[in-house]
């Protein structure tokens, strides 16, 4: 299972996705990354995580990859590759692929989640399970984005979080960037999920898919259509 959530997450209103997330969880130790909030306080959104799943009947651990050197431990990157589940917490959209892109706990991350634990992420975590991520371009319109190429487990897409507040501010900037891209809007506490091979969305919210000038909306049960099979290697493999 792979759940790409819009944002606001481990709140109320994220039922849904995460009890379906928690069991698809593998028999493996079930982790929260904290990778994208190093710098905004990541013992409280790994603190948050683990209330909020508790709540759902899971045991969530910390997966302290903070920084490079931490993605590059060979201790942490066992303790990955024997995890059955995997939550990328929302932050900072680019210091998620800086650390983890190319990594062994990323390669580790990924080859369990291939082997059947499930994998999400939410907002920035979200952004980075993407082909690209959208990062701030300019200052002080912080709705302007430029891409950058992400960790790449869905193809040719990038993800436009909090699309009912302000990811869909993003949509003119992240067009002219990435034409032929497929932009994926997600509502906050929402999610689009890939199970049993097909695209659902779920949530309060809806799961929007542009490609060009075709938008296509899709509310909490239905299929989505227009995204791409998730990747089954690694870009760089």
């Amino acid at each position: 299972m792979l759940a790409l959530v819009g944002g606001n997450e481990f709140n109320p209103g994220n039922e849904e996705q995460d009890r379906i997330l928690a069991k698809s969880a593998g028999s493996g130790p079930a982790f929260v990354v904290p990778t994208a909030a190093a710098r905004q306080g990541p013992d409280r959104a790994v603190a948050h995580a683990q209330s909020w799943f508790r709540q759902l009947g899971l045991e969530l651990q910390e997966l302290p990859v903070l920084k490079r050197v931490d993605a590059n431990s060979k201790e942490l990157a066992a303790r990955a590759r024997a995890g059955g589940f995997f939550y990328l917490v929302g932050g900072d959209p680019g210091l998620v692929v800086q650390v983890l892109d190319s990594s062994r706990v990323w390669n580790a991350i990924f080859e369990a989640w291939r082997e059947g634990s499930a994998l999400a992420g939410s907002s920035a975590g979200a952004m980075a399970l993407c082909s690209q991520t959208l990062i701030r371009a300019s200052w002080p319109n912080r709705f302007n984005r430029r891409p950058t190429d992400a960790l790449g487990v869905v193809p040719d897409t990038a993800l436009l979080p909090h699309f009912d507040t302000f990811g869909h501010r993003w949509i003119e900037s992240a067009q002219m960037a990435l034409p032929g891209t497929t932009l994926l809007g997600v509502d906050e506490r929402s999610a689009a999920v890939w199970q049993d091979n097909e695209w659902r969305a779920m949530g309060p919210g809806v799961v929007t898919v542009i490609k060009g000038k075709k938008v296509q909306t899709f509310a909490s049960g239905k299929e989505v259509t227009g995204l791409r099979t998730p990747a089954r290697t690694l870009p760089s493999q």
